[in-house]
């Protein structure tokens, strides 16, 4: 299952990579800022974590609402149905909400906003979450498609300069839904 959900993050990636336009945070002057940057970029968190806007190229991620989650505002149809023999996940048109045999997952909101955000979260809480899987390092099972396990693999400087980065970036508003258990 892991692969399929490999596949799906290298498209989106390529399309995102050939349309997305980062602006420079305010915090970039600082190398750990800068660095979590990269790694940000790198890794594909846009994909997922943004959500996105047609163009002329297919969807790219929208400026306006970078690493803000899957949208607060956007109700989405009940989930198809499927079959391990048939399809294992689906995706909804901007990659911010996943259905599979977990149930369905939508893409939490990286800003630093302080209600809906990490902005409250401790960069302790956010190396422990990465390294277990689990929201805040002890509640949930964070669900696929995201790679914590990849994640995992970084060095703690590598995984502090993200979460340097990720408080660098503009704060918004955005209450991701909590993810529903499978059918």
């Amino acid at each position: 299952m892991r692969a399929a959900f490999r596949v799906a993050s290298v498209a989106a990636l390529a399309i995102a990579a050939t349309t997305a336009s980062h602006a420079e945070s305010p915090g970039a002057a600082n190398p750990a800022v800068k660095r979590g940057a990269y790694l940000v970029r790198f890794g594909g968190c846009n994909d997922c974590h943004t959500p996105k806007v047609m163009t002329p190229r297919g969807p790219a991620p929208d400026p306006g609402r970078e690493l803000s989650g899957h949208p607060a505002s956007v109700t989405l149809p009940p989930p198809p149905d499927l079959a391990p023999d048939k399809w294992m996940a689906a995706t909804n048109g901007d990659l911010t909400a996943w259905v599979g045999p977990w149930g369905v997952s939508y893409a939490a909101n990286l800003t630093p906003h302080r209600r809906t955000g990490l902005g409250d979260w401790t960069v302790e809480q956010f190396v422990k979450t990465m390294r277990t899987g689990k929201h805040l390092g002890t509640g949930r099972e964070i669900l696929p498609p995201m790679p914590w396990e990849d994640l995992a693999a970084l060095n703690d400087q590598d995984l502090r300069a993200i979460f340097a980065y990720l408080r660098s970036i503009r704060p918004i508003e955005n209450q991701v839904p909590a993810p529903l258990p499978p059918k």
